[in-house]
């Protein structure tokens, strides 16, 4: 169905009343979140991408992007969170660590503040996206400054394929913590010898490694299959 210029203005004045708040306040609201989110995305660069709705106009809503991690771009449509946010003002102003996913599978720690106007309308959202995966070389270096009893680690009531996992996830962060980045961050070269090694030492011969393998390095798996063939 075609949108009218009905359905246009009423996007556009979204939450407007005849004696609230006006376009220009709301405005000016809008102007002092980006301050933030410019802000706060330029204090935490590569690590958590900072978006800025505009939910004034929920099929473009994206105003401003800090750290493009998601590959979303200025004028993009609203999340689903927002568009909750625009059908009811007594939805959750806040939505903390709630577990997320980048497009291209990357774990995420999300975190959605919804801004009101003096009319107790949502007009903005502002987002925060933490990519917990460029955490993971440093978690494994804690966990193992801290660790007792290393010998014994991870022993009980686990099969084999679970170790397997375990073991084949800690390789590669440590390969690639040893380098400064994380494992999707590799070079091409780097990948094609962590990949070689893993065939090596036998973690090709657990039932599902090598998706495991692609998916922690961000490869398809016919790459890894190409890597592990290419001669020394």
């Amino acid at each position: 169905m075609g949108t009218t210029d009905g359905d246009r203005d009423a996007d556009d004045n979204h939450g407007r009343t005849g004696g609230g708040a006006t376009a220009a306040d709301d405005e000016r609201l809008l102007a002092e979140a980006e301050k933030i989110a410019v802000a706060v995305g330029r204090m935490f660069p590569g690590l958590c991408e900072v978006v800025l709705h505009d939910l004034r106009n929920p099929r473009h809503a994206i105003r401003v992007i800090e750290n493009n991690l998601s590959g979303r771009k200025v004028g993009d449509s609203a999340t689903e969170l927002g568009l909750r946010r625009i059908a009811d003002p007594n939805y959750p102003s806040v939505i903390q660590n709630y577990p997320n996913r980048f497009p291209d599978g990357r774990p995420v720690k999300s975190t959605s503040i919804g801004i009101k106007n003096s009319e107790g309308v949502y007009v903005a959202a502002l987002c925060l996206n933490l990519d917990v995966s460029t955490l993971s070389p440093l978690t494994l270096t804690l966990a193992n400054l801290v660790a007792t009893e290393v010998e014994h680690r991870g022993e009980a009531l686990e099969t084999l394929r679970d170790r397997a996992a375990r073991e084949l996830r800690e390789v590669v962060e440590t390969f690639a913590a040893d380098r400064s980045t994380t494992p999707r961050s590799l070079s091409r070269e780097a990948k094609r010898a962590l990949v070689k090694q893993l065939h090596k030492d036998g973690f090709f011969d657990v039932v599902g490694s090598t998706q495991a393998i692609a998916d922690l390095l961000g490869v398809s798996r016919a790459t890894v299959y190409n890597y592990a063939k290419q001669p020394p």
